[in-house]
């Protein structure tokens, strides 16, 4: 570092000056500010206190701080200066100290200098590195939180851009190629030059190209120029180049290594430039910004590429988890409407209908919706807890959940078998009526006979008849006319002779019981059987750990089926206990469960008159107003139309 020492001339100092040693190079200065002489620094400006140099000295020193006085004095001592401080003044000796304390005393204000300069110097690299432990700080915030994987991707590039002021850049990441190879994919570029157009393209994973051999090696590859590059087993590929006229000269090629040290991407980074704003328009301007990638560039690229590995394979992680719960939920339901199968898709139309409606309450601006607002978590719990609110079925009997008439099948069929036998006893009492009188009388008068025999027998065999459509027409889940059942009470009545013991009753008390159901299917037992699956639903549901965005899930599901004034089941909740997503569901799940074309105990109802319904149900004060309000007025009924 070269060193300098000014005095003003004419001056007394310069015979002082003189007989210092030659070590120094020494300037003088015009005092009248004529020469325009500049000063370099470090510096030591030797003063005479009997001159005018400190006024001098307040208009021509620099600024900063890197120049001391050495003042020289008289008896009388040194007044203190007005403006130049204390901080300035290194030493005051008598004119008559001899040139070698003037020596030594220039010598250590140059030495307090350098020491002053190695220190700013040290806290500029300090502050340098601060902001750049806070920059990568930010930056690996930032990383961490982005659950999007293409947003994440642009992230990773164009902060990588920045901190090391590049032009371009391009991002590679390795995916699986089929039988345990993998090959790079070409999954981003960026360039403040030009307009580059995206193609997505793959690399093999080799030492042939400048990513590949990145990716093979794992070591980072600081290139000064492309075209320069000799005795490597890559070549840059300059199609681009010559495509779009640009000049790619520095690289630095990164690894983005795994917690495994496994290379799961390739950053690669172009033109690094004197000034980030700078346009590489033209080779001239290539050859004036770009300059190699500095040793400071290559660390904080890779120490953000190594952040970015890990929120990437984070991020993937994340993905994959969220695929895996995806699919556990579609197990799910297949597994609920496998059980029953003619409720299918009915939990998917539930949760479309369902996700519509908060939609729709989140776009509102009028009251009492106006400051509810639904996150994307938010929306997605919501849609979870739709598709699985029926999870509970799987623990509900498979012949209640799927019984469509009022008896079982394997009681109807023995209905059926029963009147099958009475009707081949009857027919068989009348051949033995026949042969009794053949017997008897020959064939006297035997024709007035048999007709009489086959009346009592058709007749007989009518009233049977009339018995089972009676049942058949009382095993339908429609309102059970009140003759009808008084008719089987009557038909309860009869019985037939049971070959193998004694005579058995047309009808079991247990089959007259189903079939005198008033209304549906269900008795009272098979009903709370089947509303207990809001119960099995809550309790398998609150078994699963979820994350903190989905762990409301089991307390949406398990109010899908409660009523505002308490009526529903199966907890009897009131309005201000019902989750206000619950709210939601239950009304689209009545609109499907009425709508839906494919139930065997039931026509499907029409939209208008299935939203009749439901606004009957409102007016009773058992479903949200607001709600059905904006279902119908956003016509999100319309969601599953063609479901």
């Amino acid at each position: 570092m070269p060193r300098t020492l000014y005095y003003f001339r004419p001056s007394k100092v310069a015979d002082v000056v003189k007989k210092l040693s030659s070590r120094y190079p020494v300037v003088p200065l015009d005092r009248a500010g004529k020469d325009h002489t500049p000063w370099h620094c470090p510096a030591v400006f030797i003063a005479d206190s009997r001159e005018s140099d400190f006024r001098q000295l307040e208009a021509r020193a620099p600024a900063h701080g890197l120049w001391r006085m050495v003042c020289l004095v008289g008896a009388a001592g040194l007044a203190r200066p007005r403006r130049v401080q204390d901080g300035r003044l290194f030493a005051a000796l008598p004119r008559s100290a001899p040139p070698k304390l003037v020596e030594m005393a220039v010598e250590r204000a140059f030495e307090t200098l350098e020491s002053a300069q190695r220190y700013e110097q040290i806290r500029r690299e300090l502050n340098l590195v601060d902001s750049e432990l806070e920059t990568l700080n930010r930056i690996g915030v930032a990383l961490s939180t982005e659950r999007n994987t293409d947003t994440l991707l642009e992230l990773i590039l164009t902060k990588s851009r920045e901190i090391t002021a590049a032009d371009a850049g391009s991002l590679y990441l390795a995916e699986e190629a089929g039988e345990g190879a993998k090959r790079l994919v070409f999954q981003l570029t960026q360039c403040d030059s030009q307009a580059v157009p995206f193609n997505k393209f793959t690399l093999p994973i080799d030492t042939r190209s400048i990513a590949g051999y990145t990716a093979t090696t794992g070591e980072a590859l600081n290139i000064r120029d492309t075209y320069q590059i000799r005795n490597q087993p890559f070549r840059q590929n300059r199609d681009f180049d010559k495509k779009f006229g640009y000049r790619t000269k520095s690289m630095l090629v990164v690894p983005m290594k795994n917690q495994k040290d496994e290379v799961i991407g390739v950053l690669q980074l172009i033109n690094a430039k004197k000034r980030a704003d700078a346009k590489l328009t033209s080779p001239k301007e290539v050859a004036k910004q770009v300059i190699p990638f500095s040793r400071r560039s290559h660390k904080l690229a890779s120490s953000l590429a190594s952040q970015a590995a890990v929120a990437l394979e984070n991020n993937l992680l994340y993905q994959d988890i969220h695929r895996l719960f995806e699919g556990f939920v579609k197990a799910s339901v297949t597994a609920i409407e496998s059980r029953d199968p003619t409720t299918f898709g009915h939990s998917e139309r539930v949760a479309k209908l369902t996700v519509g409606l908060a939609e729709a309450v989140d776009r509102t601006d009028t009251w009492p919706y106006r400051v509810i607002r639904f996150t994307r978590q938010e929306i997605e719990e919501l849609r979870y807890a739709s598709l699985l609110h029926d999870f509970g079925k799987v623990g509900v009997r498979e012949e209640v959940l799927v019984k469509a008439k009022k008896l079982y099948p394997s009681q109807l069929e023995l209905v059926n078998k029963r009147f099958l036998y009475i009707r081949k006893a009857v027919e068989l009492e009348g051949y033995r009526k026949k042969l009794d009188h053949v017997l008897a009388n020959g064939n006297q008068s035997y024709q007035e006979t048999f007709a009489k025999f086959d009346a009592e027998e058709q007749a007989e065999l009518h009233e049977l008849e009339e018995f089972l459509r009676l049942i058949l027409q009382a095993n339908e889940p429609t309102v059970l006319p009140e003759k009808a059942s008084e008719k089987l009470a009557e038909v309860a009545g009869w019985t037939f002779e049971d070959p193998s013991g004694p005579s058995e009753p047309l009808l079991s008390p247990e089959e007259v019981r189903f079939l005198s159901i008033p209304k549906g299917s269900l008795d009272a037992d098979e009903r709370l059987q089947i509303e207990s699956h809001v119960i099995h639903s809550f309790r398998f549901l609150s078994q699963i750990p979820w994350t903190k965005e989905l762990k409301r899930i089991p307390e949406i599901a398990k109010a899908h089926h409660e009523k505002l004034n308490g009526s529903g089941y199966p907890y009897r909740m009131k309005s201000d206990e019902i989750p206000f997503q619950a709210k939601m569901m239950t009304i689209a799940d009545i609109f499907d469960a009425l709508t839906a074309r494919d139930r065997p105990y039931k026509r499907a109802v029409p939209v208008e008159r299935a939203l009749n319904i439901i606004g009957e149900e409102v007016k009773s004060e058992l479903l949200d107003p607001n709600l059905f309000r904006l279902f119908v007025g956003a016509q999100v009924y319309q969601l599953t139309a063609k479901d």
